[in-house]
């Protein structure tokens, strides 16, 4: 099926334009949407792409912060944490439900509205994550705790303000609800195939980069935006190898990006114009100004002079573009030789320049020694069983909490009923009243599963054999919960060793599957070798549980 819809994420900076200008003039699609933050940006290139494209392309504009929810995407970021209700809401949507945060986030209803076929991301995430300054942030909030802690009086709201902003400026945090919203939105809308644009953040230099945005060196600021710009490839690298997404893609420029254009224009800093002032001369003394007034001196004019335009790398007088892009420094590359690489790659073209299969390729997997190696550890490990009169079940420590409850439930069920083929024979209530059997006359067994934080749910569902702690329900700092209608279901399936009936019920309905799927072990020579045909008569709790895992919650590797 051809992909008719394209949305240009970034698409009125310079090289996300490009990239939609290739598109619409290469692979003919019915639509293109440029999706940016600036509106006067957006409508400039919306503009400007309509008037190169065949007129059959519909091009469409949308503004906004992509990073934030709706109805904070239209407005600047620092009058966002300068309100305290802004901030409290943008703490909730960082580390708050996943659910409730893509239900009002900007870029999953931008992408749901349009359900995309393929999505090129060519927006600076590493330096909309990075450049919002946890090193200052730092310093500010470790000062006011700071005098906060030696007695000297700190306001209330301007502690709240400062703490408040250090977290919300942590990159990690913000990335990975970033990618999940991002990985969710696609999936639901269908997408194809997503295209990253990303950064190395140093323009392909290493630590020794001579550059930063106006900072001194080493950059701290600059090498956060190299982690996070890797950090989103590991992120990407993850959701390429998850079933049910779309195809992922990186294309990542190590060099700098240039140029949109040269002229003769009005130099800004921090979004202000640079003024001329006539220079005045005055003696050193013991202490030296660095601001002054600025009424103090005589201005000429705006400050006007000859520069390139590098898009998000800003922009460069004659001198500083000959050094940076001089013959072993960052030097640079075009817009145009990137947008080609990404149009290459979305057409089905193997460049050699995807990050994410070269990635693939250099990964190490699994080995065949560790695979015949496999055999030794379980054998050794269930003769240590059989010694010590102890189960080597699980632990609770490693998650999802799902997993220990499973491989426990799974146990007492090898231990009750035996085999597949005889559980498959057995009434649920059966199952049941042996299970019970079993945890009532084995002190060991039920001890070792309840002191590990795991509960028992007694087959009437009102009592439970538990440890002096619950892992299940999880609730940050409180020591104490009430008891809803619904929560003894909610946790007995998350993480509670559930005895009841139905339970068992299910676990019939599963091993049912499972043996029908044995069914494949009849092809011959290696077709009939699968994760689903390795299930045997004994019940092998961890090849059972790994099923679970695969079948229900969608675990399972595909590369």
């Amino acid at each position: 099926m051809a992909d008719r819809t394209f949305l240009v994420l970034g698409g009125a900076g310079m090289v996300g334009f490009e990239v939609a200008h290739q598109v619409a003039t290469r692979l003919a699609p019915e639509r293109v949407i440029l999706a940016s933050l600036p509106a006067d940006g957006v409508a400039r290139a919306v503009e400007r792409l309509r008037s190169l494209v065949p007129p059959e392309v519909e091009v469409v504009g949308e503004w906004g912060d992509l990073f934030v929810r709706e109805e904070f995407s239209r407005r600047p970021r620092r009058e966002l944490f300068e309100d305290a209700a802004c901030r409290r809401a943008i703490f909730e949507d960082l580390f708050g439900p996943l659910e409730a945060a893509f239900g009002r986030s900007r870029l999953a209803r931008l992408v749901g509205a349009y359900r995309p076929d393929v999505v090129i991301d060519a927006v600076n995430t590493a330096t909309a994550i990075s450049y919002q300054d946890v090193y200052t942030a730092a310093a500010i909030a470790e000062r006011d705790i700071r005098n906060l802690v030696e007695g000297r009086q700190v306001a209330p709201v301007e502690l709240a303000r400062n703490v408040e902003t250090l977290i919300l400026s942590l990159s990690v945090s913000q990335l990975v609800r970033h990618v999940l919203i991002l990985d969710r939105a696609l999936s639901e809308a269908g997408t194809r195939l997503y295209m990253k644009v990303g950064t190395t953040g140093t323009g392909g230099m290493g630590l020794n980069i001579p550059y930063t945005h106006s900072e001194d060196r080493p950059s701290a600021k600059l090498l956060t935006k190299t982690a996070v710009a890797f950090a989103n490839t590991g992120l990407l690298f993850l959701m390429a190898r998850s079933p049910g997404r779309p195809l992922v893609k990186e294309i990542k420029p190590g060099a700098l990006i240039g140029y949109a254009d040269v002229g003769h224009r009005a130099i800004e800093e921090k979004g202000a114009p640079v003024s001329l002032y006539a220079a005045r001369e005055e003696a050193l003394g013991p202490r030296l100004h660095l601001r002054l007034d600025p009424a103090g001196f005589a201005r000429r004019a705006e400050l006007r002079l000859p520069v390139v335009d590098t898009g998000e790398n800003g922009v460069f007088t004659k001198g500083e573009f000959e050094a940076i892009t001089a013959m072993g420094q960052m030097e640079f590359v075009t817009p145009e030789e990137i947008a080609r690489l990404c149009v290459q790659e979305i057409a089905g073209r193997n460049t050699g320049r995807d990050v994410i299969s070269a990635l693939d390729g250099a990964v190490l997997g699994p080995s065949y020694r560790a695979g015949v190696l496999r055999s030794r550890v379980l054998q050794e490990m269930r003769s240590l069983e059989e010694q010590t009169a102890t189960h080597s079940v699980a632990l609770g420590q490693l998650g999802p909490p799902e997993l220990s409850k499973l491989l426990w439930e799974a146990e007492l069920l090898a231990l009750a009923g035996g085999t597949l083929p005889a559980v498959l024979a057995a009434a649920p209530e059966g199952l049941s009243a042996a299970a019970v059997a079993l945890v009532e006359s084995r002190p060991g067994l039920r001890d070792t599963i309840t002191s590990l934080g795991l509960p028992i749910l007694h087959p009437d569902g009102t009592h439970l054999w538990r440890g002096p702690f619950l892992r299940i329900p999880e609730v940050a700092g409180e020591v104490e919960v009430a008891v809803g209608p619904d929560d003894r279901d909610r946790w007995a399936a998350k993480g509670w060793v559930d005895l009841r009936p139905a339970s068992f019920a299910r676990w019939q309905q599963r091993l049912q599957a499972m043996a029908a799927a044995r069914r494949g072990a009849a092809q011959p020579g290696s077709a009939g070798a699968a994760p689903e045909t390795s299930i045997s008569d004994d019940i092998e709790i961890g090849t059972v549980v790994a099923w679970v895992l695969a079948n229900e919650l969608g675990g399972y590797r595909i590369k």
